[in-house]
């Protein structure tokens, strides 16, 4: 987590239990805002995923899609 947003919720955390709530729904309505659908990513999450996409550890073609959950 960044320093600020680790500063945020210690801010946040200062405030009466009300203004808590008024904060987070003012910061989740931020964040839906700004990506509704869930689909960008923080920079540590895109190289979590950079890195987990060259591992290695699995080769998509060795994995039988049309079985998955059956």
């Amino acid at each position: 987590m960044s320093n600020i947003a680790m500063d945020t919720a210690r801010l946040i955390d200062m405030l009466p239990e009300s203004e808590q709530n008024f904060a987070y729904e003012f910061v989740k309505k931020l964040i839906l805002a700004w990506d509704p659908d869930f689909t960008k990513v923080t920079p540590e999450e895109a190289a979590k995923i950079d890195a987990a996409e060259t591992s290695g550890f699995i080769d998509e073609d060795d994995i039988d899609w049309d079985s998955v959950g059956v």
